[in-house]
């Protein structure tokens, strides 16, 4: 099997949810090791979504993580529902006295990646987790190979599975039973372009031919994307085609084009753990649930994650109490089908199901305009979008 080395914590995934965990856990004083079987480079360059709940910003600026969140990261104050032609905008700050930020995701795995190695932060990449053992004892085991293929193993106080839903921590924690699972008969067909912004804020968009989201990236790149068929090829359209489907889906919105250099599909799923602890091993972030990418919950909430599970170990590995070990999953779980239910009911009040009839659309209609002729409408979304406060 080769060496084993010893550590307080070993986080499986080098991901959001555990480069935070150990940058918050360093502040504490308590080791750990990071493994992930990416390279550097894939980590940093895989673009994902960037919209930043407040509570999430905070976290990130308070603890040192990142400081450009807030000074290159665009706060918004809103987003615009369109739909029948119309724009109707969510005002965020004057409704719940928080905002948004727009941040790309590999911006701050790159921030968290260059703070933690400059704190000498044991990070490894290339490196992958083959399995996790002695699961119910006091000291699990993570087997792991390196980019030689060659194993070790890594015993831990504390292992975190931060690796995704399909990960080995997962499987450890839940066995064969997985978790609560749906999937959704329609996906996002996802452009990047060189072209200035189209709109201010982001548009949420719903039309007779399906939904369209029109984000942004940078002044000089922006994000879109088209509802479509989770099987669609994302090379079967031209570039003008993409361009038409994406205008028909905005109406009464110019969108200002420019090269598209890279397409993909994006396919939903909502996923929730069956449990997120077995003995001395905790999932956290995508390793515990995923979400569809509509509410903007997917980073926000591995974050949410981390701030609790980053207390319930330093309670744990410097004051010997486990009493916040124990009640993780049942407060973490409190958050979860929250923001399970807000993706799911903004997904489904703006996209149109392949089987849907006249009155499920006339029905979708009255209830996009009950949210935005609503006070308390237009107040909900705009609490569940910027996040709920973070429990410490």
């Amino acid at each position: 099997m080769g060496t084993t080395e010893t550590t307080r914590v070993a986080i499986v995934g080098a991901g959001p949810a555990g480069l935070l965990l150990a940058h918050l856990l360093g502040q504490s004083g308590i080791p750990s090791i990071v493994i992930d079987g990416r390279t550097r480079e894939e980590v940093e360059t895989t673009i994902r979504a960037g919209i930043l709940e407040q509570g999430t910003v905070e976290i990130l600026h308070q603890s040192g993580a990142s400081n450009r969140v807030t000074t290159v990261g665009s706060r918004h104050d809103g987003i615009e529902l369109r739909f029948d032609g119309e724009g109707h905008r969510i005002e965020f700050a004057a409704t719940v006295g928080r905002g948004v930020w727009l941040y790309p995701q590999h911006e701050v795995l790159k921030d968290l990646i260059g703070v933690l190695l400059e704190a000498g932060q044991d990070l490894r990449f290339g490196v992958t987790a083959v399995a996790v053992a002695d699961v119910d004892s006091d000291r699990p085991r993570v087997i792991a190979a390196g980019p030689d293929g060659e194993r070790f193993e890594i015993e831990a106080d504390i292992v975190v599975g931060a690796d995704g839903s399909r990960g080995v921590t997962r499987e450890a924690v839940t066995g064969s039973h997985g978790g609560f699972y749906r999937e959704y008969p329609f996906a996002w067909f996802g452009v990047l372009c060189e072209a200035p912004p189209s709109a201010e804020e982001l548009i949420y968009s719903s039309s007779p031919d399906g939904f369209a989201l029109i984000s942004q990236r940078s002044p000089t790149v922006q994000r879109m994307y088209f509802q479509c068929d989770p099987d669609d090829d994302p090379d079967a359209y031209d570039e003008r085609e993409l361009w038409d489907i994406l205008q028909a889906r905005v109406p009464g919105t110019t969108l200002n084009e420019g090269r598209i250099f890279q397409r993909d599909v994006l396919r939903f799923r909502s996923f929730v753990a069956h449990r997120l602890r077995r003995a001395r091993v905790v999932l956290v972030g995508d390793a515990a649930h995923t979400v569809p990418p509509t509410g903007a919950k997917g980073m926000n909430l591995a974050v949410a994650d981390v701030v609790l599970l980053s207390d319930a170990l330093r309670a744990l590995l410097t004051e010997n109490d486990e009493r916040l070990l124990d009640a993780y999953p049942e407060r973490a779980l409190a958050r979860i089908w929250k923001a399970q239910h807000f993706s799911w009911w903004m997904t489904n009040m703006l996209h149109v199901a392949p089987d849907a009839t006249d009155f499920d659309r006339a029905r979708q209609v009255g209830e996009l305009r009950t949210v935005v002729e609503s006070e308390h409408g237009r107040a909900y979304l705009a609490e569940a979008y910027t996040g709920w406060p973070l429990a410490r």
